[in-house]
């Protein structure tokens, strides 16, 4: 049998398997069929616990059978997880991002440290060396890595863009070789952001973790705000503190449900 948990940070959604004591091996086409939202579970991505040299090791998955490095909300629902299970209110992660630190915010909350950002063009990565701040495509969006590449427009109105078709657009754009998140922002009050995003290989979420962080460190390195800001997403509020340590990022988590996929389904999967 291979259990899973059905986990969400402000809607952004995610399947997650615990394998730490049996390791499973999931192909491209079995992560598809789980995100299927018809057919299957439904997620924005699938995370697998694994046992490591810290607490736990994380591997993320796209709905689209694509690796991430990268997932911070996943991370903080898995994070909040763990903590409940071990009595603890700190915790050490690794991830191909790297090591991760995890912390008890009070009232609910759980924080995760995502590192520093990477501002340097082949960090991101972009194909060409280039500014990162204002990049030569319409609208002068802002480049920044945080384990997986984020770029992003400040606009007027965050509500009044085309997200699905914008999005899909700029995610394959020819200055990012391995694709890219896609933010729009707008400020809407002092240190205050509203933000929608379009994941790459998964589409409009309705909140993201990471690309929260990008955001707001690339409104802070262009002015618009300090380098702690509150952002409104389409599935409630993050808050995301850039400190000398890395980029912290701190909001709800929610398990919603726990199940056991059927042999049928896996078998059906392969």
């Amino acid at each position: 049998m291979v259990k899973f948990e059905k986990m969400h940070g402000l809607g952004n959604d995610f399947v997650v398997i615990d394998a730490r004591e049996r390791p499973e091996g999931l192909s491209e086409s079995l992560v598809t069929a789980i995100a299927h939202r018809h057919m299957g579970v439904g997620f924005d991505q699938l995370a697998v616990i694994e046992t490591g040299h810290e607490d736990a090791h994380l591997v993320f998955y796209n709905a689209d059978g694509s690796t991430s490095a990268a997932c911070g909300n996943a991370t903080r629902c898995i994070a909040r997880k763990l903590m409940q299970e071990l009595g603890r209110d700190t915790l050490t992660l690794t991830t191909e991002r790297g090591t991760l630190y995890a912390k008890d915010a009070g009232n609910g909350l759980t924080s995760v440290n995502m590192g520093q950002p990477q501002l340097l063009w082949h960090e991101v990565p972009l194909a060409s060396e280039i500014d990162t701040l204002e990049l030569p495509i319409e609208g002068a969006p802002t480049a920044t890595g945080m384990g997986n590449p984020h770029c992003t427009f400040f606009v007027k109105d965050a509500d009044q863009i085309d997200l699905e078709t914008l999005g899909a657009r700029f995610e394959h754009h020819a200055l990012y070789p391995q694709r890219t998140n896609v933010q729009f922002a707008s400020v809407i009050g002092e240190n205050h952001l509203r933000m929608r995003v379009w994941e790459r290989g998964v589409g409009v979420t309705l909140a993201s973790g990471s690309s929260s962080c990008a955001t707001a460190v690339a409104a802070a390195r262009r002015g618009l705000t300090g380098r702690q800001v509150q952002i409104e997403l389409d599935g409630g509020t993050i808050w995301i503190d850039w400190a000398e340590d890395g980029v912290w990022m701190t909001g709800p988590t929610m398990t919603v449900f726990a199940g056991t996929f059927t042999d049928d389904f896996l078998e059906a999967s392969k």
